[in-house]
């Protein structure tokens, strides 16, 4: 079980929702592969009978997911996609646990190649089609960087739309951090979404 020693991360503070959503033998999606930390954690919680989608537009991105998953004998239970998150549905075509998005850019890569928030809303709904009931979308938004701000807008627009009948939305954040602290979302389908 993860537990997050200081509330400082928005990643490990997601990974303490996950902890009870994730299950072994779950299909889930990393959209935002990034150095490929999310499909580790993913690979490790569904086990040898569950499968991780990851999608990433950067071959660099590919290469280091799979040499951390090569390295922990977790490759057999993932598909890496070169591909735009927007695109899952050209990939799979099966229910999923949860989706998860970590926004923003590649740490330690070219800062200039980041999500977009019409791709990534693009991606949310696909995401909404995938996911099974009680499943969950985890959304990191960052804004500290051109176009972030503009991206968590788009998203905020988006999800205070959907019908509570059919989606609980949650919001989570650092309330007294300077400098653009992220923001979690996390959606859960209670139903099945037309």
């Amino acid at each position: 079980m993860i537990k997050a020693k200081y509330l400082t991360k928005i990643t490990d503070i997601n990974k303490l929702y996950l902890e009870n959503i994730l299950n072994e033998g779950d299909i889930v999606v990393d959209a935002t592969m990034g150095n490929g930390y999310d499909t580790k954690y993913l690979a490790q919680k569904v086990g040898k009978d569950g499968f991780v989608y990851s999608f990433d537009v950067q071959e660099s991105a590919l290469k280091s997911t799979e040499k951390k998953l090569k390295k922990e004998n977790l490759e057999d239970r993932v598909k890496l996609v070169l591909d735009g998150h927007e695109n899952m549905d050209k990939y799979i075509d099966k229910e999923v646990s949860c989706v998860l998005f970590n926004l923003g850019y590649l740490p330690r890569a070219d800062h200039m190649i980041i999500t977009k928030p019409e791709t990534t809303i693009q991606a949310i709904k696909h995401s909404l089609n995938l996911l099974k009931p009680h499943g969950i979308i985890s959304i990191s938004i960052y804004t500290g960087h051109p176009g972030g701000i503009e991206e968590k807008n788009s998203i905020y627009d988006f999800i205070k739309d959907l019908d509570q009948s059919e989606f609980n939305v949650l919001e989570s954040g650092f309330v007294n951090q300077i400098n653009n602290p992220p923001q979690l979302v996390l959606i859960e389908k209670k139903k099945e979404y037309i």
